[in-house]
């Protein structure tokens, strides 16, 4: 750990708030229909996108119709994506001629399921890639399918997060405001301006944009490897115990994948999706070639997330309500990336120096450097892993399976949260908001008054949808990896780790793909039928049926009257709101998750330094 580190960490929170209230204004005029510096150009193209699709801006829905078409439009976009990657081989901008996914002798050849995986991953704004993307997928497929659904499914987390804001800002009324025309003003005004600039700004800094085919370079040292033996047939020869027959394989040249990757990275940031153009993602000097490409990236990631709690502050009329709970955000991100960047600075003991007395007197020289890149050092890896966790994006510029144990308990229990932390694009304001009702009703209950939230009284209906929409989130999780964990053949049998570290694979894979971040323990093998298909499930019950309650209660929240503050009411506007806040927040997830943390990482660190590792 250096000075320089703390420092970088601590310029980088301060741009995060300081971005947060022009962000939030922006979006606040738009998502209330005001006019904007960028209306005189795209005004006339939102009335066109109307009439050529038939939607009334001026009609608006109740919180019913809304989800209603939220689902619908989630279904269709999930079926074209699954279409697009079983015919991409047919399909033109593929110069590497690469097969249907899922189809014969493709790359994920014998793991059906891959496409279904992969069209649920990028509809619910996970983008978990159980596959290689630069050979698996074709640029179209990338570019029309993947970078698609990148806008989409961020615009769609957006726009419910306005839809709740209304709901508690309005009263007495049956809608909270028209999922189409919150969609449209989402992507044309908000998403697609900032990227079409910033995909240029990254260009300029390197990262690649083109549709050649991938070029091939000669190795100066030619390597041996160890490949799967296979028949005449291409299929994989196994030992009598069931292993992979191995043969040995020089390799003499490298294939230096290539395409259309800055339009695909900035939106991947911005709409806090992840999922990279390359197996490496943000690791990868193609995605992010420089220390300033990694900045923007980081700040992308938040840059929605906190702009969305000033834009809730100003549409509910109470803006140090907004403040308090990106106060609250803060708070939980500085905890988690101090603890990381601790861990990791302090490196292994079992690499560090031992006395005569066998007592530790100095530390692993330079930290945990173990799946990071040395351009960005163990500070920035830090800060980078707590940033894609905390706001469910998924990129990664760093390998978490190679953080020291409680290192790695920083992103995982980030995630295990509920999204919440900055959190998705939308998805993490309704997620905290949700965590902000459940606060004042347990404030309520010690004050013995019922519990008020911005002058709206929460009653029994809002918070059972509330404690559903928290319930649903651990249910999901712990089955699926509970079965994983207790069925060898189909799970277990994929992890390349045994003891805790293979549990913490298999609980962060299903914890990602619930809480919709997409990151992983690399250390899994997921591109099996089994993995593919359950965390496919996964990721759709961990986006939708947590939907479904979040609206009812911003419905049921929009019909009631406004009640007046009374000396009975908790403030929820002070630091002591902030601190509940928090409080709730850790308890939940202390409490559901903390005996499964507790086999996997903890137990981990203290056999680490008991001087075994996994």
């Amino acid at each position: 750990m250096t000075l320089n580190g703390w420092l970088q960490i601590l310029v980088f929170i301060g741009i995060v708030v300081a971005v947060a209230k022009p962000v939030g204004i922006f979006m606040t005029h738009i998502f209330n229909g005001e006019r904007t510096f960028m209306h005189f150009v795209l005004r006339p193209v939102e009335r066109l996108i109307y009439r050529l699709t038939g939607v009334d801006e001026k009609r608006e829905m109740r919180w019913t119709e809304y989800a209603a078409a939220m689902l619908l439009f989630s279904v269709v976009s999930l079926l074209l994506l699954y279409i697009l990657q079983r015919v991409q081989g047919h399909l033109p901008l593929n110069p590497q001629h690469l097969p249907g996914v899922d189809s014969a002798g493709s790359a994920t050849s014998g793991f059906v399921g891959s496409a279904f995986n992969t069209a649920a991953s990028f509809t619910t704004n996970t983008n978990w890639q159980s596959y290689v993307p630069e050979t698996t997928m074709s640029y179209l497929t990338q570019m029309a399918g993947l970078a698609y659904h990148n806008f989409a499914s961020a615009a769609t987390g957006i726009v419910l997060a306005i839809a709740f804001i209304r709901g508690i800002a309005r009263r007495e009324t049956d809608t909270i405001g028209n999922f189409w025309v919150d969609f449209v003003r989402c992507n044309l005004y908000v998403l697609l301006p900032i990227c079409v600039l910033g995909a240029l700004l990254l260009v300029s800094q390197g990262v690649i944009q083109n549709f050649r085919p991938y070029d091939t370079a000669k190795l100066l040292e030619p390597q041996t490897i160890q490949v799967d033996k296979k028949d005449a047939n291409g299929n994989v020869l196994t030992n009598p115990d069931g292993t992979n027959q191995q043969e040995a394989q020089t390799v003499t040249d490298q294939t230096i994948a290539q395409g259309p990757v800055a339009s695909q990275e900035f939106i991947k940031e911005l709409g806090t999706n992840g999922g990279g153009f390359f197996n490496a993602n943000s690791a990868h000097p193609f995605e992010n070639p420089t220390p300033f490409t990694n900045l923007i990236e980081m700040l992308l990631i938040f840059t929605i997330g906190a702009g969305l709690t000033y834009t809730l502050g100003r549409m509910t009329g109470s803006q140090k309500h907004g403040w308090a709970v990106l106060a609250a955000m803060v708070v939980v991100f500085f905890a988690g990336v101090v603890t990381l960047y601790w861990y990791e600075g302090h490196g292994n003991p079992m690499l560090s120096k031992l006395g005569a007395d066998q007592s530790v007197t100095a530390l692993q020289p330079g930290g945990n450097m173990e799946g990071k890149e040395v351009r960005f050092g163990i500070a920035n890896s830090s800060l980078f892993a707590t940033v894609t966790t905390d706001a469910s994006c998924g990129a990664v510029s760093s390998m978490h399976d190679s953080f020291t144990p409680l290192g790695g308990l920083v992103p995982l229990a980030n995630i295990a949260l509920g999204e919440i932390i900055f959190g998705g694009a939308g998805s993490g304001l309704y997620g905290i908001l949700i965590f902000c009702v459940l606060s004042v009703f347990i404030a309520g209950l010690m004050v013995g008054r019922t519990p008020e939230y911005l002058g709206k009284k929460i009653e029994s209906y809002d918070v059972k949808m509330a404690m559903l929409y928290v319930l649903i989130f651990p249910l999901v999780i712990l089955v699926f990896a509970a079965i994983s964990v207790m069925a060898p053949s189909f799970g277990t049998s994929q992890l390349n780790n045994a003891g805790p570290h293979g549990l913490s694979e298999i609980l962060y894979a299903f914890v990602s793909g619930a809480g919709n971040n997409g990151s992983a323990f690399a250390g899994i093998s997921a591109n099996t039928y089994w993995f593919n298909t359950t965390i496919g499930i996964t990721m759709l019950m961990g986006r939708f049926l947590m939907i479904v309650p979040m609206l009812a209660v911003a419905g049921n929240l929009a019909r009631k009257k406004m009640v007046p503050p009374s000396l009975g009411t908790f403030p929820v506007t002070t630091p002591l709101f902030t601190v509940l806040l928090v409080s709730v927040i850790l308890i939940v997830g202390a409490l559901t998750f903390f005996p499964a943390l507790s086999l996997g990482p903890i137990v981990e660190h203290l056999l680490m330094y008991a001087g075994k590792t996994f």
